[in-house]
């Protein structure tokens, strides 16, 4: 082939790394194949009514119980709603929502991953000790000032997303000048701060509908490859946001044939975690992306 026109292949072999590994206590996982994360919401006030467990312990496992069957290969357990405006939750609330879940799912599923959604370093940490393998910080240690040291302790993968101020005022500080340069740009200095403290493992996560306006959350898709010049995991959480229920004047209820074809966008383009509400038909769009692409 004329050297001057490289083929996709060629392309893509140096744009996404064919292999990515975490280091994830003690064992080593090769992320060779897009991963699917289940979303688990153990709160009453998150944006999307099918994402809220509530109940008992054994209410909560079932509910795991049928991701995992469905191909969750890591479940995202959060006891603390960042929807836009939403309510502050008090550090024990969220513990006392989130420590008996994992402590249930891990002992009657040990393989299963699990990842705590929180921007608490102290709820990072009790979680990790119930069985939580991986921190997922909507703030990247923005909101808690310990967070960073508490996971470079724990020596777990650390999942980062991009946000500007909290979930009370983000959506007023959607004022970028070129998006996806600034949040690489944060990134970049994130990824050296991360690594000085010692944090071996990171996800970056764009943080779709994080002080993004609809447009915005569209252009970061279209052009998620760029952010693959950063060499790290990406994962993506579009999954019946506001993004998708607003441009097609639908209910979140409603969402979810478009979110799988955001999904399908998104995997094309080098995402290699979903953030899902619907398992089932995520892993349908990750074993047909496979079919396609592998």
């Amino acid at each position: 082939m004329n050297k001057l026109f490289p083929s996709s292949s060629d392309f893509e072999d140096k744009l996404f790394p064919p292999k990515i590994t975490l280091r994830i206590k003690g064992k080593l996982l090769l992320l060779d194949r897009p991963y699917v994360m289940g979303i688990m919401n153990l709160t009453p006030d998150s944006f999307y009514a099918g994402s809220r467990f509530s109940g008992n312990t054994e209410s909560i496992l079932h509910s795991a119980n049928k991701m995992i069957h469905e191909g969750a290969d890591i479940l995202d357990i959060g006891g603390y709603s960042s929807r836009p405006g939403a309510d502050n939750t008090s550090l024990d609330e969220e513990l006392s929502r989130v420590l008996p879940a994992i402590e249930i799912i891990k002992k009657n599923n040990p393989e299963i991953l699990i990842s705590i959604d929180t921007f608490r370093a102290r709820v990072a940490q009790e979680a990790v000790k119930s069985g939580a393998d991986i921190v997922n910080d909507i703030s990247a240690g923005e909101l808690d000032s310990e967070m960073i040291k508490t996971v470079a302790g724990l020596q777990v993968p650390y999942i980062a997303m991009h946000m500007r101020g909290n979930p009370k005022d983000m959506q007023q500080k959607t004022n970028y000048e070129d998006v996806l340069f600034e949040i690489v740009k944060y990134f970049a200095k994130k990824l050296d701060d991360f690594s000085k403290a010692g944090i071996k493992d990171v996800i970056l996560d764009p943080g779709f509908g994080f002080a993004k306006t609809l447009e915005q959350n569209y252009w970061i898709l279209k052009n998620l490859s760029y952010f693959k010049i950063i060499q790290a995991p990406i994962l993506i959480g579009v999954s019946r946001k506001s993004m998708i229920y607003k441009k097609l004047d639908l209910t979140p209820e409603e969402s979810l044939n478009a979110t799988t074809a955001l999904h399908m966008v998104a995997l094309v383009k080098g995402a290699n975690i979903l953030r899902v509400h619907d398992v089932k038909e995520a892993k349908q769009t990750v074993i047909l992306y496979n079919q396609l692409y592998s």
